[in-house]
């Protein structure tokens, strides 16, 4: 057999981000004889998931921050880059307008497979009014990008329409956020040792996964489990995840004396185990594409509660409560302070493979997807 293709990946830094997750899933699950993995980032410094990808003989290329006094520069490093790697054909862009320049130059070169993935759907009613100056050069690029982009991939509706324009639906083609279905699964062992090891006893936990920017919520979280206080003194917070909020948001439990009750637990390659640790997800995002996490979340059979402002396609099964973010945090966490006494946790794993989010089946569509698109497009 001969070497595999190699698809050009590209990322602002390998983090435990939820697109980056949901790569590395597929990337774990692909016939890597076939299909291999590489990445052109955007970062200097190592991502969480650089020894895992260099381990499974992924190539990692850095490249200067794409920032508006780098542009001149970064177009100078695209031209090297791509002089000096003629070997990739197919590149898979995952920094939605931002891989305008990259797609240019592949186009130059007569690479004829350029995928721009859509994970995010930002909503302007929940923006500062920072990234609403930024979203003028967002459209401008995401414009800019759209006639050098062959295949538009999405992970929901929402993020497509605000990528690609609605206008383009025909074009869209949906990726599925798949994880392991059979590694989330409600493991009584997983929560036993994670209980035992945070010393979290019999409490009422709630756990939220992210990144600690303003996307995420911090500090609407900390206000509603403040309420899940005042109804159950023995309940906790887990935080996993870290992110440029996340001392503002240690500030704010000091302020409410509740450093003893919300646990930080930064990066995490145990997430699986912290959902079958945990009683509720608790995720009020101002906007999401389709994320990851609640996938996950859905595969461990944990009572999930989210904003309105998170699409309605992340709902999976029965397990998921939407509350409108206009509500108040004391309504909130009523709603979820119900769970407090206890619930039976259900075995979602069919569940996830029915719903078309398990990894196995999804990894081979897109090991085929790349196979029969290099086959149709470089034949010769």
């Amino acid at each position: 057999m001969g070497e595999p293709i190699r698809i050009l990946n590209l990322f602002t830094i390998m983090n435990r981000g939820g697109a980056e997750t949901m790569v590395m899933n597929y990337y774990r699950n692909v016939d890597r004889s076939k299909i291999q993995f590489d990445f052109l980032v955007h970062r200097q410094e190592r991502g969480a998931y650089d020894d895992e990808i260099e381990a499974m003989g992924g190539r990692i290329y850095r490249m200067c921050p794409i920032y508006p006094q780098n542009f001149s520069r970064y177009k100078k490093m695209l031209k090297v880059f791509f002089d000096e790697h003629p070997e990739y054909n197919i590149l898979h862009s995952h920094m939605s307008e931002l891989g305008c320049y990259a797609f240019i130059e592949a186009h130059k070169r007569g690479i004829k497979v350029k995928i721009c993935h859509a994970h995010n759907a930002p909503v302007k009613g929940s923006m500062t009014l920072k990234e609403k100056a930024q979203l003028i050069f967002r459209d401008y690029f995401k414009h800019k990008m759209l006639p050098y982009s062959d295949f538009l991939f999405i992970c929901g509706e929402e993020a497509g329409n605000w990528l690609y324009g609605k206008e383009n639906k025909h074009r869209f083609v949906m990726m599925n956020n798949a994880v392991d279905s059979q590694k989330f699964r409600y493991s009584p062992d997983h929560r036993n040792k994670i209980r035992q090891e945070l010393n979290l006893k019999d409490d009422f936990v709630i756990l939220n996964v992210g990144r600690f920017n303003p996307q995420k919520n911090h500090t609407f979280i900390i206000d509603v489990f403040e309420q899940i206080q005042n109804l159950h003194p023995d309940s906790k917070l887990l935080l996993a995840g870290n992110g440029e909020l996340e001392e503002e948001i240690k500030a704010k439990v000091r302020s409410l004396k509740l450093e003893n009750k919300v646990l930080f637990l930064g990066l995490r390659d145990d997430i699986h185990k912290l959902f079958s640790a945990s009683d509720a997800f608790l995720f009020p995002s101002l906007y999401e594409g389709l994320p990851v996490t609640m996938v996950e979340a859905q595969s461990s059979g944990i009572k999930c509660f989210i904003s309105d402002a998170i699409p309605n396609q992340c709902i999976l099964g029965d397990d998921v409560t939407v509350i409108s973010l206009n509500e108040s945090a004391e309504n909130w966490a009523k709603k979820i302070a119900v769970l407090a006494d206890g619930y039976e946790r259900q075995d979602r794993y069919d569940n996830m493979v029915t719903a078309g989010f398990d990894i196995q089946a999804n990894a081979k569509w897109l090991e085929e997807f790349y196979l029969t698109e290099y086959s149709k497009k470089y034949k010769d």
